[in-house]
């Protein structure tokens, strides 16, 4: 399973001066939460670690060597993104769209086989969108789509998961079906990074968090050290009411 690491990472974000250096390590098993408000960098941070922008300084290492280094084919074949919204590029039904997933697996031109169909198949399917395989994607609600975008992932099989608010658009059930998605991936020895805006996901489903604050500082760790009420309150510019269910922490604003 692959490893990705960030060495004195500083990813560009536009108008701003250099924020805190990230030195981690997103390790097979993990599940990291990122964790700011509106324009503290979460997605730039995900586009920097697929390899879809340049840090403006720092390294990126996949399993010990520098990602600007690797191929696009084999960056694919360990890296998969999903983007916090989908567009339509041309008109495809919703298993060819799964079926994009395949082709950092193909030699160029080779057309899909049997495995690969069986893979998107499968994946529709825990996703809960297999009833919708011969419908084109422009018809799809935002949830569908939403749910389409993961099933094309995990029909990709990478070893390292981004996601950039993979419960965007998504109603109860399927937030919690995704998370479970998610976290099967990593007790599967994968790696998973994901932005979020909701507090209790990240307490319920993340191990490790990392806290993105507007003027580029950071801080990150395990989760029990990073759930405190006033850092959280200092990151979101909001006081916040906590409780404990089931035993995890609840956070709701407090008026």
């Amino acid at each position: 399973m692959s490893r990705l690491e960030m060495r004195d990472l500083v990813i560009d974000v536009p108008g701003r001066d250099d924020g805190r250096a990230l030195s981690l390590t997103l390790a097979p098993g993990q599940v990291w939460g990122v964790l700011g408000p509106n324009g503290a960098g979460k997605t730039t941070l995900l586009h920097t670690l697929a390899g879809l922008r340049l840090p403006r300084r720092g390294e990126l290492l996949l399993d010990g060597r520098p990602l600007t280094e690797l191929g696009r084919r084999n960056v694919a074949r360990a890296l998969g993104l999903v983007f916090q919204d989908s567009q339509d590029g041309f008109p495809a039904t919703v298993r060819e769209t799964a079926l994009i997933g395949r082709h950092p697996w193909l030699s160029p031109w080779q057309m899909e086989g049997g495995e690969d169909l069986r893979l998107a198949e499968a994946a529709l399917e825990r996703l809960d969108v297999a009833h919708l395989a011969e419908r084109l994607v422009s018809t799809l609600s935002g949830g569908e789509r939403q749910r389409l975008a993961i099933a094309t992932v995990l029909t990709q099989g990478p070893t390292i998961w981004l996601a950039d608010e993979p419960t965007n658009h998504l109603d109860l059930h399927h937030q919690t079906a995704v998370m479970a998605l998610l976290a099967e991936q990593a007790a599967a020895g994968h790696a998973v990074m994901m932005c979020l805006h909701d507090l209790n996901l990240a307490a319920r489903w993340c191990d490790h968090l990392l806290l993105l604050y507007p003027d580029g500082e950071a801080c990150w760790g395990p989760r029990h050290m990073m759930l405190e009420t006033r850092a959280l309150e200092r990151l979101y510019g909001q006081r916040l009411a906590t409780a404990e269910i089931d035993g995890a922490p609840v956070f709701v604003p407090a008026r």
